[in-house]
Parts: structure tokens; sequence; C-alpha cells
């Protein structure tokens, strides 16, 4: 009964019911199907109002011409996705709005005018330009989710640099990898995170400058500066830096399957793909208080909690604290949240605290819950329209789309497990390796026709891995598996590669194979992504121990704790399986295919480069 209640509550005051504000009854009916199983299900919703309605029509005659002059550009065809985000609603009546609500790690809670971030991000791109940094210079953020970040974020986009967003639980291995390859210039990070700078800073001869926000200044050193005087020495009028469309905006470094992270290079043309998007999925509209989950040390939260938000005026939430379920709801409550994007793993572990934890809030001004990351089960979505009376819309894309491409649209009946229909712009389809495209039903390669404004322009000095995005001809490949249905919604079915989807993380198994051969006590290592109901995969690594070394379950966790530390909370092996030896091609390479074949009990397929015993 008491869920009843709240969803007619809920849909009340969203105005997703009918004329007298009943709610129309849910329905589930029969749609599309699995080629696994045989299923077939479909969620049809209330109705709404949403910002895109006529999909079909709209894909048919949509040109991303026709929504180019939804951003503003200076003469010339330039532009700036900062001054988009933050500095033309100096003039378009939203000046006082609440850009930003922030949730400290005490609870405590500020506001951001966008005239507040205009200002300060004025003073920190001053502060920038003092230190000496150009146009395309790297300076990169280490901060955890603070006003500091979002505001230094804004100033960097706006005098032509190159923002590096890092995730705040990195170590210092994963640190120097992304410092030392984009040669940044400056870093600004907190006086908690810092040590971990300090470790490398002395084998980063192109690091100039550390900036501290919140640091005792007695305790700097040289080459070392307190934000809060860089701004209080700094001007709060700055002209933003007209930018060529196709200058670089950010550089965000993603995991592969050999090698180091990769630099995807995103420009300020992005700011297109970020704009509409963030109208069409998350159907945003300007009385909208929006909580994206995401750290912006990750794409979406780059994208979908910065510059795709703000772009569109909106006001967004940040919250610095750690994921505890009573919590988050608290928030959603406290400040009315209305959209709410966010991930697999984290709806996991709010189905795992428990129905009662949902009771406890209102949440009844929720209206719209999105998900993305990895594959979002259906039965979260099933859970979430029991306890939410909402569905959740999932949606696919990757740090090399920098946007939405594929999604559960607000204004299309929902198909829970599907990644949804392609957007607007975006010609989606699968393949076979040859490029060939397959019938429906089929599996093969997932690839997109190139041509969107937010896609990838290269990998940072590394031409070879960005032409392997595009080895299939004329497409873009992804990199996943999946099949299309008879009425067009896509549906994922795995990684073509090695890397680890973890908690909505993408993990290469080479960097952490590497941190665990650190390990005084490691010879070799290999690393699969193994399935995990609550984070979609977790990492287990396969090691042999050095000579004389003996196996216990105090050295397995010394050596999960030395990789945790090494690279990030969310990179560490949550399981360690001791082996004599590792299976290699006769090039010394681990197979890893046949490590997790093993592991799952499935098929080793062709073991003909296996090296000898």
């Amino acid at each position: 009964m008491k869920v009843a209640q709240r969803v007619e509550k809920s849909k009340g005051k969203s105005g997703k019911g009918s004329a007298d504000n009943k709610p129309v009854p849910q329905e589930e009916t029969c749609s599309g199907s699995s080629p696994a199983t045989g299923r077939k299900e479909i969620i049809k919703k209330f109705p709404v109002s949403p910002n895109l309605t006529n999909y079909e029509r709209y894909y048919e005659t949509f040109d991303w011409d026709q929504v180019k002059d939804e951003v503003d550009w200076f003469a010339g065809k330039k532009v700036n996705a900062a001054y988009n985000a933050v500095d033309r609603h100096m003039s378009d009546g939203r000046r006082n709005k609440v850009a930003l609500y922030a949730v400290g790690a005490d609870n405590k809670l500020s506001k951001l005018t966008f005239q507040d971030i205009y200002e300060q991000s004025n003073k920190v791109g001053n502060a920038l330009k003092g230190l000496g940094v150009e146009k395309g210079d790297r300076v990169f953020v280490f901060l955890p989710r603070v006003p500091e970040l979002y505001v230094s974020t804004v100033a960097i986009a706006k005098i032509g640099a190159i923002a590096g967003p890092l995730f705040s639980a990195f170590g210092p291995d994963a640190l120097k990898d992304r410092l030392e390859d984009s040669e940044a210039k400056v870093i600004i990070t907190n006086p908690e995170l810092k040590p971990k700078v300090d470790e490398i800073f002395k084998d980063l001869p192109n690091l100039e400058y550390v900036i501290v926000v919140g640091g005792d200044e007695k305790k700097l050193k040289d080459r070392e500066f307190s934000y809060e005087k860089l701004l209080d020495q700094a001007s709060d009028k700055l002209e933003c830096e007209r930018m060529d469309p196709e200058d670089p905006l950010y550089l965000l470094y993603t995991s592969g399957t050999t090698g180091k992270p990769k630099g995807v290079v995103h420009v300020h043309n992005d700011i297109i793909g970020h704009h509409m998007t963030t109208k069409w999925v998350l159907d945003l509209k300007e009385d909208d208080i929006y909580w994206c989950t995401a750290d912006p040390g990750w794409v979406t939260g780059t994208v979908y909690g910065i510059f795709g938000p703000w772009s569109n005026g909106i006001s967004v939430v940040s919250v610095e604290g750690r994921f505890d379920a009573d919590s988050w709801y608290d928030v959603i409550d406290r400040l009315k949240v209305t959209v709410w994007y966010t991930a697999p793993t984290a709806l996991r572990m709010l189905m795992k605290a428990g129905e009662e934890s949902v009771y406890r809030h209102s949440l009844d001004s929720l209206r719209h819950i999105l998900s993305v990351g990895e594959p979002l089960n259906p039965e979260v979505v099933r859970w979430g329209m029991k306890v939410y009376g909402l569905p959740i819309h999932d949606n696919w894309w990757q740090t090399e789309t920098g946007m939405q491409l594929i999604a559960n649209l607000p204004c299309m009946p929902l198909k829970p497990g599907s990644m949804g229909k392609p957007l607007p712009g975006v010609y989606a389809s699968v393949v076979n390796d040859d490029g060939e495209e397959l019938p429906v039903g089929e599996l093969g390669r997932l690839v997109v026709r190139p041509g969107w404004p937010s896609m990838l322009r290269r990998i940072w000095r590394n031409k070879e891995k960005f032409d392997e995005y595009f080895k299939i001809p004329g497409w873009y490949f992804s990199g996943d598996n999946a099949w299309k249905d008879e009425d067009g919604y896509f549906w994922f079915v795995g990684r073509a590669d090695d890397v680890i989807n973890t908690a909505g993380h993408r993990v290469g198994p080479f960097e952490v194979e590497s941190a665990l051969v650190e390990h005084a006590a490691v010879a070799e290592a290999g690393v699969i992504g193994k399935p995990d109901k609550e984070r979609g995969e977790i990492i287990k690594a396969f090691v042999v121990l050095a000579n004389g070394v003996e196996a216990s379950d105090e050295l397995l966790e010394d050596i999960r704790q030395h990789t945790k530390k090494q690279l990030a909370a969310h990179a560490y092996p949550r399981e360690i399986e001791v082996k004599e030896s590792l299976p290699k091609t006769r090039s010394g390479k681990i197979m890893r295919r046949l490590l997790k074949a093993w592991e799952l009990g499935l098929p080793t397929g062709d073991t003909s480069s296996l090296e000898d015993d």
C-alpha cells in the first residue's frame, strides 16, 4: 500500500498523471526478445511531456546543423564550451540562479549561483595565466567532489588550456601515468590527496606547479601555491578564449587491454552534443534539480555533471561523501532532486540496502531516473518501478564517444535490459568483422557511423591507438558486442576485448598486472573480469609467486592492499588465485582469454599459440 500511495503522490507532483492528476495504470506487454532466452518484456510509462516527443519523426529528419544555434558562437565561428556552460547565463536571466548545490563530507550545504561560478572561474583562470599557463597547456584537477573542482574545470576551459579530470581515488602509479603522458604543467589538489602527488613529483619534469585547495601556506614548498591566496590576488574579470571548434577541451584517460591508459582528446565542439543529449536523454527542464552521482574524474561526471546541464542552465547537485543508502535518499529529499543520473552498481547497492531504507524517505520530488556505466539488469528496472514508482532509463556511451549515443528515451517504451535506440543524428549498427551489417537478432560488433559532434578527435600522442577505433572501414568500433531487435532496440552482450568493467569503471588488466608484479612476492600476474551480481564484474588475479614464497591469507591480503594503494580503490583484485604457471603465447603474452574460460567453465577455443609446457 505504501508504494502505491507514494507513486500517486509522485505522479501528481511531477505532472505524469492524467488530466485529473490520477496516475495511469502501469502496463507490461510483450515486445522484443533475447536470442538467448526468448523472454519478451516491455514497460510502458506514465504520460510525460518530454523535451523530445516524436522520436521516429525527429530521427528521420534530424541533422546536427539544425541545432548549432542552441549554443553561443563568437565571431569567426569560434566557440568556448565554458562560455556556454557559465558566462552566457550572465545575460539570459540565470545570473542569480543556483548553479551548484554542494553537499560537503560534513553534510553542510553550500550554494553557488551562476554568478558565483562565473566570478570564481574568472579568478582561477587569471591565476593560471599568471603562472604562465597558455592555450593548449594541460592542467589536471585532482580533487574530491567539492566546488573548487567544478570551478577549476570551467576556468581551465575558459583560458583555452586542456582540462585533465582525475578520479580522487587514484594512487601514485595511476597519477604518474596520466601526468607523465600528458606532460601536465599544473595540478590542482588538496592536502589529503597531495601526498600522492609529492611521491611522484620528482619523476615529472613537465609538472611546474601544484595548487593546493585549503592548504596551510606554511607547509607549502617551492612551486606550490595556495588556491585561496591565488584567488584573493586575481581579478574576477576575464575574457573567454575564442576557440576553434576543433581545439581540445579536455583530456580523459581510459584503460585498454595492453599498455598504459590512453588519453582521449575531446574538443570544444563537443558542447553541441553535450547540450542536446542533456535535453533529450536527461530531459532536463528549467526548474529541475539534477543530481549526477558520477565523479567528474570519469567522463559522465565531466560531461553530464558539468558541461551538459550547465549549458542548459540547470541547477546541479554534488555530494562529497561516500556512498550510503540513507544519506543518498536524504540528499534527494533535502534538495528536492527531480532528475537522478546514477550507475547500476549504486542501484544494486541500494537494492541490497533494502526497501525499508527507501520507505523511510519521501522521494516524491523524483520524476526521472537514469543509469549508465554498465548494462542495467532488468531486475533493477523492475525493482525501481516497485520502490520508486518510476522506471530506470539505461543508456549507452563511452569515454571515446563523448556523449550519449543510444538511450531509452523518456518518449519511448522502455525494454528492461536494453540499451535503447540510437539518438537523432546517430547511426548505430551491428556488423561482422568486415563491416557488413547483420540482420535483426544476430550477434556482432556494435559500431557507429562517425560524424556526431562529440566523437573523440585523437588519442594523445598515439595515432596507432586512435586508428584502431576505425579499423572496421566506415565505422567507429566500440569494442562491444551486441544485437538489435525487431523494434530497433540494441542489447549489450559483452566486451570484445579484455577491458574489465567493475562498478561502472573501465580497468585495463595490464595496469593491474603491472601493479601486482611490483609486489616483491609476485613473479607473474594475469587479470580477468569475473561476473559479479553487485558490481557487474570484479577483478580476479592469477599470480605466480616468487621462488621461495609461500601463499597465505595474510600474503594475499597484503598483495590486494598493495595494488589498491598503487592504483585506486576500484582497481584492485577482490579475488587472487595462486598458480604454478600462467598460460602464455610463444611471444610471452599472457592469454587472459584462457584464464577467463577456465574460471567460467567456457570453451577454450584456439590454443595453437599457447607456449609449450
